[in-house]
C-alpha cells in the first residue's frame, strides 16, 4: 500500500487500520523533547512513516495532532504512525527500558548471569526474537558527543530529538546511553532537527 500526498491527507484512519497492522515495523523509536516548531513535528511524522518505526513519542512543550500545521506538514502521516504524548522524555525512557529489561530476562542465559547481555553465547544469539537491550541515543552537540557513525546501535534504538534552539535538556542527556552529532564544516552551527534525525536514523537502520 503506497499513498500519495493527496491520498494520505484524505484517507480515514478507520479505513486503513487493518492494512497498517500488516506493516513490518523497525525496532526504532523517536522521542521528541520540546520541539516547538509544528512543521518540524509534521516532518518528523513523515520521516517516521518512511522508516516504519515502532512509535513516536511527543514530549513536553510540543503541539500534537490534530494541530492544523502538523496535519499539513505531515501530509496525513500522523494518521499512520503510532504516537503518544508524554509529559517528559524521561518518563518515556524509563518505560521503554523497563519493557526491554523484562523481555531480556525471559531469555535464560546458560551461565545464569542475567546481567550478561552481550552476544558472547552463540546459542543465546540464535534464540528466536532475541536482541540486545534498547540503545537510547540523543542527537545533540555536546562535550560528550561522538560522531554518529561511531556510535553503537544495538537492539531497538530510541533517538532523542530536542528543541530547535537549546537542544536536548541536560537532564535528559544524562539518561542517554550515547550522544551523537553530525560534522558541521561551514559557518552554520547546526542542522534542522528533521535533517539530523534523518541522517542518524537511516544510518542506524543499517546497523540494528
Amino acid at each position: 500500500m503506497k499513498l500519495n500526498a493527496k491520498e494520505l491527507r484524505d484517507v480515514k484512519e478507520e479505513d486503513i487500520a487493518g492494512k497498517l497492522k500488516m506493516i513490518k515495523r523497525r525496532p526504532m523509536y523517536f522521542i521528541l523533547e520540546n520541539v516547538y516548531d509544528t512543521y518540524n513535528i509534521g516532518g518528523l511524522f513523515r520521516l517516521a512513516d518512511a522508516l516504519a518505526i515502532e512509535k513516536m513519542y511527543i514530549c513536553g512543550e510540543s503541539e500534537i495532532p490534530p494541530n492544523s500545521k502538523i496535519k499539513k506538514a505531515s501530509i496525513g502521516t500522523y494518521k499512520v504512525v503510532p504516537w503518544e504524548y508524554r509529559k517528559t522524555a524521561g518518563e518515556v525512557i524509563t518505560e521503554i527500558r523497563s519493557w526491554e529489561l523484562k523481555r531480556v530476562k525471559k531469555f535464560e542465559l546458560e551461565d545464569g548471569n542475567e546481567s550478561n547481555f552481550k552476544l558472547q553465547d552463540s546459542k543465546l544469539a540464535s534464540k528466536p526474537n532475541f536482541h540486545l537491550p534498547i540503545s537510547i541515543i540523543a542527537v545533540e552537540q555536546h562535550k560528550k558527543s561522538i560522531p554518529y557513525t561511531e556510535a553503537t546501535y544495538t537492539g531497538p534504538v530510541a533517538l532523542i530529538l530536542g528543541n530547535e534552539t537549546s537542544g536536548v535538556t541536560e537532564e535528559t542527556l544524562k539518561l542517554a546511553d550515547q550522544i551523537v552529532e553530525m560534522p558541521m564544516w561551514g559557518i552554520n552551527r547546526s542542522l534542522n532537527v528533521i535533517v539530523s534525525a534523518a541522517i542518524v536514523s537511516y544510518w542506524a537502520v543499517n546497523k540494528i
